[in-house]
């Protein structure tokens, strides 16, 4: 019997509920001429990934993204299923004997080191845990960030180097607006930073920022933005590397960076410093951060090209009491899924899962997002990945490629998923949560009061549904 057909349609499991997971539902549903059903399973009892919990929460308009997946969602052949574990609660077996191909779609969950002495002092943190804490992630609610210093140092020019330091400098009574976690706020409103120094370990021209991220520190209402204008001055490779029509954003944060160091600070009650070709070398402390050492840098042209850091005996030590590392995502294994331990990712070749770096597909598994290509590209980037591994799923389909799974009726996997785990949440679940969180910000003029606990979502869950 032909796979894709009312009688027989292609059942599809994707393991994530982030923006790589819901752009390929949404392709994997969109053809009409194809019988396709998407189940999603995640973790969380909330779905959107880093949408809900990475987006910072000044940031509104970005997190509308997510009515492109509720209109997915409403698909009738779409199911989602939060609190589920794969691993402990489904494994790569289950989901293999279910359905003719799975799509790991789990994004990259941890964070890089920068394996510098001092790394684990009390006052050294993730960024991602920053992140995740403000954003109301249940697994990050009980950590306890002391704000008390009036200098923290962010390491990193990527956007979420921009978001922590934004965070750090921002008027509380404008967070007040926003859906950031209520400890978040309490915690933010008793902070004492008044210094955010963001240190680059490259140049300007290579700082991984976007532009309207850049431009929105200059925009802050209680914070200067201070450059030197030593820093803004390109070496010859640098300004050399701008030049050409692709190059637009690293020439925009060019100028934006100049414009900063020309301008002269207007005595906010905060300032933002950001420094260029500097690495730490060590976090100096007794029992917590006291301060960081610094080294440094000049660019050098690699073989392939890239332009380097490379260090010279000129070091520096400043002062601070908070430094948080934001020098980039890894991912993680999956149980019973291959890992590529150098990159971090599940090998892949466009997308379909290999059984090893540089070996043979597994008929059936592909990825996308984050653990496929790496922790690269925008919210938006995911949907064109999305994409080309869809594409492949159903090349491979035409092809005669996708394995038949054992036992693919929906209605034994509700009765499994029960017995397993009685406390999945399904669509109209989140849906639940999604009602309660509004409910609860709308008397305050907020677009949302977060529920900050597993206890309190599941129990949002069961009260709205029944």
């Amino acid at each position: 019997m032909s796979i894709g057909t009312q009688d027989n349609p292609l059942r599809v499991a994707i393991v994530g509920s982030g923006p790589a997971g819901f752009y390929a539902a949404g392709h994997l549903l969109k053809p009409k001429d194809r019988a396709v059903q998407v189940d999603m399973f995640d973790r969380l009892p909330t779905p959107w990934g880093l949408v809900r919990a990475g987006v910072a929460p000044d940031h509104p308009n970005i997190k509308a993204v997510s009515r492109v997946y509720e209109k997915t969602a409403a698909h009738p052949e779409f199911r989602f299923y939060g609190n589920l574990e794969f691993g402990r609660d489904l494994d790569h077996d289950d989901l293999a004997r279910r359905y003719h191909a799975i799509v790991y779609a789990v994004g990259a969950q941890t964070d890089k080191q920068m394996g510098i002495p001092g790394e684990d002092l009390p006052g050294s943190w993730a960024a991602t845990e920053f992140v995740a804490w403000y954003n109301a992630h249940p697994d990050y609610r009980h950590l306890e960030f002391d704000l008390s210093s009036e200098r923290a140092v962010v390491i990193g020019n990527g956007n979420v180097a921009m978001d922590v330091t934004r965070m750090l400098s921002s008027d509380p009574d404008e967070l007040a607006k926003t859906d950031v976690a209520d400890h978040a706020l309490e915690v933010l409103r008793e902070a004492r930073v008044k210094e955010v120094v963001v240190l680059g370990r490259r140049g300007p021209a290579q700082a991984a920022f976007t532009n309207p991220e850049l431009l929105e520190l200059g925009e802050m209402t209680d914070a200067d933005v201070l450059v030197a204008a030593d820093d803004c001055e390109l070496d010859p490779l640098s300004a050399e590397s701008i030049e050409g029509e692709g190059r637009i954003t690293p020439r925009k944060n060019v100028e934006i960076l100049r414009d900063y160091s020309a301008r002269e600070p207007v005595g906010k009650e905060r300032r933002i410093v950001l420094r260029f070709l500097v690495s730490p070398v060590e976090i100096i402390g007794d029992e917590k951060v006291e301060a960081i050492r610094i080294v440094r840098n000049e660019l050098h042209r690699e073989g392939d090209g890239s332009l380097r850091p490379r260090p010279t005996e000129q070091t520096e030590e400043i002062p601070c009491g908070l430094v948080f590392r934001s020098i980039g995502y890894r991912g993680l294994p999956l149980p019973g899924v291959p890992f590529d331990e150098n990159r971090g990712v599940i090998p892949n070749e466009g997308g379909r899962v290999l059984a090893s770096a540089g070996g043979e597909p597994i008929p059936g598994e592909y990825a996308v997002g984050w653990i496929k290509r790496g922790p690269t590209g925008i919210i938006g980037t995911n949907k064109k990945d999305a994409q080309e591994s869809v594409d492949l799923v159903f090349e491979d389909l035409d092809a005669g490629r996708l394995p038949e799974p054992e036992d693919p009726d929906r209605d034994l996997l509700e009765e499994l998923l029960s017995e397993r785990a009685p406390e999945h949440v399904t669509y109209a679940g989140w849906e639940a949560i999604d009602r309660c969180e509004r409910e609860k910000g709308e008397p305050h003029g907020r677009p949302r009061v977060k529920l900050c606990s597993f206890e309190e979502l599941l129990e949002a869950a069961r009260e709205r549904v029944g």
